[in-house]
């Protein structure tokens, strides 16, 4: 096996190659030898079941380089805000490992969060560029707060709000408190999606996210992982019949920092296509792993930056029934372009600013004319799902009947582009 040092992260495999399950068993199992760990306890942080990622191996790894070593390990799901995973869901998603808790991240009940401290607002102002200001309070789920030590275990993608996901984003807004949440994806928002996906430098975000981590007493590792997104191939070890996430690129394994940005090297050269020139339509295939369009709007930010002035992007999603369960301020305010919620901020500012964030990032670029109310959209945005024409039109985006959509002439159709399993994988123009 061999391995390169990052920084002061260490990284097994690389954009042109795929590792076996025994390399990263024995990669996984190197680095935690190598950690003072004996008689601590370990809080492992990985995503829920919106990200493709290899979890059984990996916390299975995990797991057999720390049991019998550490005096708990308990592993957290980084919802953010999306819904609790039911208990044979969480057996699935990570696998069953002995004398391990699995608890899901309650964002939802007060008592989960420990106060770290606050963001002061000079360095929001700093980070914003003057757009937004005041403090910021730093929750954190306090299981990470009540281990001594918390590794981050989960993969690094192009994202909408970050930049480059993965790292310290699991912290936040993985586990973190409402208002750090807002002001990150609001923050985000405002530079636009377009701007800022995809993007392997420190974005404002990623400092800010970067400063909550700092303010973390429990020390903090990442084994950070690049997925490759690949076809069922028999001749791949691990990959069962129809499962495309048993396979990596690449782990890369040191602080939050430094794990983060050897893997984003990596995702950035495997997890975004460039074209030659922009298409006029895009049908995106949403998979299963995302059942709302909160999450499966994904199919839109991922492929927004190679569609022409004035074209469509359909999200076909038929196992989708529902905009947001866990969010119904989206229903109020539907979907539109930055422009139209800050040039009339009084009307929206009580709104969760991460609603307001998700609901500009799906909507994509635009203007908004305050004078006469008019708002123009660069990109129509039309759903082939689940969800009723009535609803779907009430909140500002366009309906199809999903059972219209064929695949084949789609395919066959010059001016549409097709993307299989739409979401990770990042569109970009030359």
């Amino acid at each position: 096996m061999t391995s390169a040092v990052i920084g002061r992260a260490a990284r097994v495999g690389g954009a042109e190659r795929v590792l076996g399950e025994a390399e990263v068993r024995e990669f996984v199992g190197a680095q935690l030898a190598g950690l003072d760990l004996d008689g601590r306890s370990v809080c492992v942080l990985v995503p829920d079941a919106t990200r493709t990622c290899p979890l059984p191996l990996l916390v299975g790894a995990v797991h057999e380089a720390l049991h019998g070593r550490v005096s708990r390990l308990t592993v957290l799901i980084a919802l953010g805000t999306h819904g609790a995973m039911s208990a044979e869901a969480l057996d699935a998603h990570v696998g069953v490992h002995p004398d391990t808790q699995v608890i899901n991240h309650e964002w939802w009940k007060p008592s989960t969060f420990a106060d770290l401290g606050t963001i002061p607002s000079a360095r929001i102002e700093e980070l914003s560029g003057g757009r937004m200001h005041g403090d910021v309070p730093v929750l954190l789920n306090r299981a990470v707060v009540e281990h001594d030590v918390a590794i981050v275990v989960g993969p690094v993608l192009p994202h909408e709000v970050v930049g480059m996901s993965g790292g310290n984003k699991y912290f936040f807004p993985g586990v973190a408190g409402q208002q750090i949440i807002d002001v990150s994806h609001w923050l985000g928002a405002l530079i636009t999606s377009a701007e800022i996906i995809g993007t392997t430098d420190l974005t404002p975000v990623r400092a800010l996210i970067n400063d909550g981590a700092a303010l973390i007493p429990a020390e903090t590792y990442a084994f950070c992982v690049v997925t490759a997104e690949m076809a069922d191939d028999p001749d791949v070890p691990g990959l069962a019949e129809g499962d495309r996430s048993s396979a990596l690129h690449s782990v890369s394994f040191g602080d939050c920092v430094a794990s983060w940005a050897s893997a984003a090297e990596i995702s950035a050269a495997t997890h975004v296509t460039y074209l030659e020139r922009p298409v006029h339509r895009v049908l995106s295939i949403v998979p299963a792993m995302y059942d709302e369009i909160w999450t499966g709007a994904k199919g839109f930010y991922k492929v927004e930056p190679v569609v022409a002035d004035g074209g469509e992007v359909i999200l076909y999603a038929p196992h989708i029934t529902e905009i947001a369960t866990s969010h119904p301020q989206i229903h109020e305010i539907g979907y539109h372009c930055r422009d139209y919620f800050v040039k009339q901020w009084e009307r929206f500012e009580h709104i969760h600013w991460g609603v307001l964030a998700h609901s500009t990032h799906l909507r994509g670029a635009g203007s908004y004319d305050a004078e006469t109310g008019v708002e123009q959209l660069r990109v129509r945005v039309t759903l082939a799902t689940g969800i009723p024409e009535e609803v779907c039109r009430a909140v500002n985006l366009g309906y199809r009947d999903p059972a219209t959509i064929d695949l084949a002439a789609f395919t066959a159709d010059p001016d549409t582009m097709v993307v299989p399993r739409a979401g990770e994988v990042l569109f970009r123009l030359r």
